[in-house]
C-alpha cells in the first residue's frame, strides 16, 4: 500500500514540474525571450497549487469518502479533454494585435495546461490524506510521503533540461506527458480502491486510533503560527524567483536556469522534512551568514565575475536560506489531522512570493531590489521561535544599534566620496568594504551579524550603482530594467539593461552623431555599412530588430527606409521620446518607422522581399532571444528579405558562443556567411568608446556582400559542429563558453 501511494506520488510530482519548463518553453518565443516569461508562469502555476490545495482541505472537510473519490476522479478525467497542449494561430493573432503581455499569458497558461495542472496539484495532500485514514503502520505521520512527492519534482527539474529538452520536440514532449497523464489516472484509481477497503475495516476505531496512535500531539491552530507558516513558504519562495530573475536576465533565459532553482527548492524540503536531521540549526544559520558575504560581493561585481562563480554563489545562498526557512517549516508541521490545512498555508506564502515578485515588485521597486531585499529577509530569520532575550540596554543597542550604524555610514560614504574624487572602484572599496570589516566583531553572534550583513546586502544591492554613476532615467516593465546613467568618467549617456550596456552617445553636441559602443563606425557593423553603400540593392527598405538607443540612425541614408522593430516600451520611450538619445531624430537622414511588437509576429505582415537590409540586434540584457536563432525564423527572414539583400546578426554574448548555431542557419538554408570577431579592441579604440562586437553577415550568394568579403577583418564562418535550432527544439547547454 505504501508503495502504491508513494508511486503515485512521484509520477503525479513528476507530471506536474515537466510541464512548468515545458509550457515556458512554448510560450518564450512568442514574449521576446525575457526572464518574466518564467517568473509569470511560476506565479500561475503559484496560483494553481493554492487552488489544489483549498479543493483538497474543503472537501476532505465536507464531504464523505465516496463522494471525495467520485468526483475526484471524475474531474480528472474531464481535465484530460485539454490534452496533448499547443499554441492556436488565434492565440498568436491576439499577441500581434497588442495584447499586455502577463494577461495574455496568463490566459494561454489557463487555456492550456490550467485545468490538468489543477488535478495535479489536488492529489497531493488528497493522497496524503487518504493514506493517513488507512490501516498502515506508517499512517500516523504521512509526511513522508511528501519527500517521495519532491523526489518526483526533483527528477522531472533535472530531466527536463538534461533528457527531454535535448532529445524530444515540444509537440513530442506533449504528447509524451499526456500518455504518461493517462497512467497516473489509472494509479490514482487504484490508490482510491485501497483507501476505500482501508476504510471498512477502520471504519469503527478510526477516531479513537488517530487520537492514541498519532506520533504528532495534536495542539491547536494560532493566527501567529499560521502567519509564520506563511512567512516561512514566503520567502523561499520569492528568493527562488529572484535568483531565476538574477541568472536568466545576466546569462540567458532557458528551462535550465530556471529549473535548478527550482529543483534546489523542492530538495530543501526533502531535507527539512527527513525523518533524521544530521546539521543542527546553529549550523545552518552560520552557513546561511557566510553565504551571505558571497552574495553581497555577486551583487556589487555583477558581470565582472567568471560564469562559474556568477552562477553558484547565487544558487548556494537560496539553497542554504531555503533549507533554513523549511527546516523551520518542518520542525512546526501539525498532526495529521490538520495536513490538509498545514499545506494550504503554505501554499499561500508560495503564491504570495510569487505576486511580490511577479506582479507588485515591477511597480513598487525602479531597479530588481526585491532579490537583495529577500536576501537580507533571510538572513534576519532566526533559527528559533523563542523570543530574543534583551537582558540590558547595552546588549539591545548591540544588536540594533550598530548594524544601523553601519548602514548609515554605507550611505554617507557611498554619497560622500564620489563628490570629493574618489574613483569609483575605490568608492565601492571603501562604502561597502568597511561596514563589512566592522561588522566581524559580530562573527560568532547570530543575530548581529545577520543584521550586519543585511544592512551591507540592502544597501549594495539597490543603490551601489549610483554611487558611482548618476542615474537619469529608469524604467522597469515586463522585460526587465532599463535605466540611463551619465558616466561621469567618460561624459557620455549609456543605456543599460541588467549588467549589459547597450548604446552609448557622446554628451558633446558636435559629437552626438557618430555611433558608438558595438555600433562604432571603425568596428564590424560600420565596414558592413560602408561596404553596402558601394553596391546597388533592389529595395532601399531596411528592417532593425531591436531599437536600443537607436545609434545604428547613424548609418541611415535619404533615399532609403528604416522600420525598426521593437517589443519593449521602455526601449520605444528613452530612445525616442525621454530626450536623453538623440540619434533617431537629429541623427537619421532616412524617414523611419517603429513597429512595437515582438519582430517575428510583425515580420509576418511586411510584404515579400521588401528590405534589401535586415539587421538583428534584439536583446534582453546579455541574453539574446533564442527564438529569433531559429530555422523557422531564418526561412521567415529570407521571404522578406529582396534579392541581393544581406542579413546582419548581433551575437555578443559574455557567457554564449552563438557561431555554432549561425553556422547552422547558414547551412541549413545555403547561405553564404561571413563573421567579424572584434571582440580584441585596441586601447586607442577603447577610449572612443567602441566596445568590442562580434558581427556575423548572410546572404545568398557571395556577391552580395560587395566589398565587405574582400575586407582583412572579415571571413567566412566555419564551425566543426554547427546546431540547427527550430522552433520547438535548442539546446543552449551546448553552446556556453568555457571559460
Amino acid at each position: 500500500m505504501g508503495l502504491l501511494y508513494a508511486l503515485t506520488l512521484l509520477l503525479n510530482a513528476l507530471l506536474l514540474f515537466l510541464v512548468q519548463p515545458m509550457i515556458a518553453k512554448t510560450l518564450l518565443p512568442y514574449l521576446g525571450g525575457t526572464s518574466a516569461v518564467w517568473n509569470t508562469c511560476v506565479l500561475f502555476f503559484q496560483f494553481m497549487l493554492l487552488g489544489g490545495y483549498g479543493y483538497s482541505h474543503v472537501i476532505t472537510k465536507k464531504l464523505a469518502l465516496k463522494p471525495q473519490i467520485a468526483l475526484h476522479l471524475s474531474l480528472f478525467v474531464a481535465a484530460a479533454f485539454v490534452l496533448p497542449f499547443a499554441i492556436s494561430e488565434n492565440a498568436l493573432t491576439t499577441l500581434s494585435n497588442g495584447a499586455q503581455p502577463i494577461r495574455w499569458m496568463l490566459w494561454q497558461l489557463l487555456l492550456l495546461v490550467g485545468a490538468p495542472f489543477l488535478m495535479l496539484a489536488t492529489s497531493g495532500p488528497l493522497l496524503q490524506h487518504w493514506f493517513a485514514q488507512t490501516d498502515h503502520p506508517d499512517a500516523q505521520d504521512p509526511y513522508f510521503l511528501y519527500g517521495a512527492s519532491n523526489v518526483g519534482s526533483l527528477l522531472a527539474l533535472l530531466g527536463y533540461p538534461l533528457l527531454m529538452e535535448p532529445t524530444l520536440r515540444l509537440r513530442q514532449q506533449s504528447l509524451v506527458w499526456a500518455i504518461s497523464y493517462s497512467t497516473l489516472l489509472l494509479l490514482l484509481g487504484a490508490c482510491a480502491v485501497v483507501r476505500w477497503q482501508a476504510g471498512h475495516r477502520r471504519q469503527k476505531n478510526a477516531a479513537a486510533e488517530s487520537t492514541q496512535k498519532n506520533a504528532l500531539d495534536y495542539v491547536p491552530l494560532t493566527w501567529p503560527q499560521r502567519a509564520r507558516w506563511v512567512w516561512l513558504a514566503f520567502v523561499p519562495s520569492s528568493l527562488m524567483l529572484g535568483v531565476t530573475t538574477h541568472l536568466s536576465t545576466n546569462i540567458s533565459p532557458f528551462p535550465l536556469l530556471w529549473v535548478v532553482p527550482l529543483a534546489l527548492y523542492l530538495l530543501t524540503f526533502v531535507l527539512a522534512f527527513a525523518q533524521q536531521q544530521r546539521v543542527a540549526a546553529k549550523r545552518l544559520m552560520q552557513s546561511v551568514q557566510i553565504s551571505g558575504i558571497c552574495m553581497a560581493a555577486v551583487i556589487l561585481a555583477g558581470h565582472r565575475i567568471p560564469l562559474t562563480l556568477a552562477v553558484c554563489l547565487p544558487l548556494l545562498f537560496f539553497f542554504t536560506a531555503a533549507w533554513l526557512c523549511h527546516r523551520q517549516l518542518a520542525e512546526s508541521r501539525p498532526a495529521t489531522t490538520l495536513l490538509t490545512e498545514f499545506y494550504l498555508w503554505l501554499s499561500v506564502g508560495g503564491m504570495l512570493g510569487g505576486v511580490f515578485n511577479s506582479l507588485l515588485a515591477p511597480f513598487l521597486f525602479p531597479g530588481v531590489w526585491e532579490f537583495p531585499l529577500m536576501v537580507t529577509a533571510a538572513l534576519l530569520i532566526c533559527p528559533t521561535t523563542a523570543p530574543l532575550p534583551f537582558r540590558t540596554f547595552k546588549e539591545r543597542n548591540l544588536k540594533f544599534a550598530w548594524p544601523a550604524g553601519l548602514v548609515l555610514l554605507t550611505f554617507c560614504l557611498g554619497f560622500s566620496l564620489p563628490r570629493v574624487g574618489v574613483t569609483p572602484p575605490l568608492v565601492l572599496a571603501l562604502s561597502l568594504g568597511l561596514p563589512a570589516l566592522l561588522g566581524i566583531k559580530f562573527i560568532r553572534k547570530i543575530i548581529p551579524l545577520s543584521l550586519t550583513l543585511a544592512a551591507i546586502i540592502t544597501v549594495s544591492g539597490s543603490g551601489a550603482n549610483s554611487f558611482v554613476e548618476q542615474s537619469l532615467w529608469q524604467e522597469r516593465n515586463f522585460f526587465g530594467v532599463k535605466r540611463v546613467v551619465r558616466d561621469r568618467t567618460r561624459q557620455s549617456y549609456e543605456l543599460g539593461h541588467g549588467n549589459t550596456i547597450h548604446g552609448r552617445q557622446y554628451l558633446d553636441p558636435q559629437r552626438q552623431c557618430e555611433p558608438l559602443s558595438y555600433y562604432h563606425q571603425n568596428g564590424p557593423i560600420g565596414q558592413l555599412m560602408s561596404a553596402l553603400q558601394t553596391k546597388q540593392i533592389e529595395t532601399p527598405q531596411t528592417a532593425i530588430v531591436g531599437l536600443g538607443a537607436g545609434a545604428l540612425a547613424c548609418y541611415a541614408q535619404a533615399h532609403q527606409d528604416w522600420t525598426y522593430f521593437e517589443i519593449d516600451p521602455g526601449v520605444i520611450h528613452v530612445a525616442h521620446e525621454t530626450g536623453h538619445f538623440t540619434y533617431l531624430k537629429k541623427c537619421s537622414r532616412a524617414p523611419y518607422h517603429i513597429v512595437f511588437g515582438d519582430a517575428r509576429l510583425q515580420l509576418r505582415k511586411a510584404k515579400e522581399k521588401q528590405f534589401g537590409l535586415i539587421v538583428l540586434d534584439a536583446f534582453s540584457s546579455d541574453a539574446v532571444p533564442t527564438h529569433l536563432l531559429t530555422k523557422e525564423a531564418m526561412e521567415l527572414y529570407l521571404a522578406k528579405l529582396a534579392v541581393g539583400g544581406v542579413i546582419a546578426l548581433h551575437i555578443s554574448n559574455t557567457y554564449l558562443d552563438l557561431r555554432p548555431v549561425v553556422a547552422g542557419l547558414a547551412q541549413s538554408a545555403n547561405l553564404e556567411c561571413l563573421i567579424n570577431d572584434d571582440l580584441a579592441v585596441q586601447q586607442s579604440n577603447a577610449v572612443e568608446f567602441q566596445d568590442p562586437a562580434i558581427w556575423v553577415v548572410l546572404a545568398r550568394r557571395t556577391e552580395d556582400f560587395g566589398t565587405l568579403s574582400q575586407h582583412p577583418h572579415w571571413h567566412r564562418l566555419e564551425s566543426a559542429a554547427p546546431q540547427l535550432w527550430t522552433d520547438d527544439y535548442s539546446n543552449l547547454l551546448r553552446v556556453f563558453k568555457r571559460r
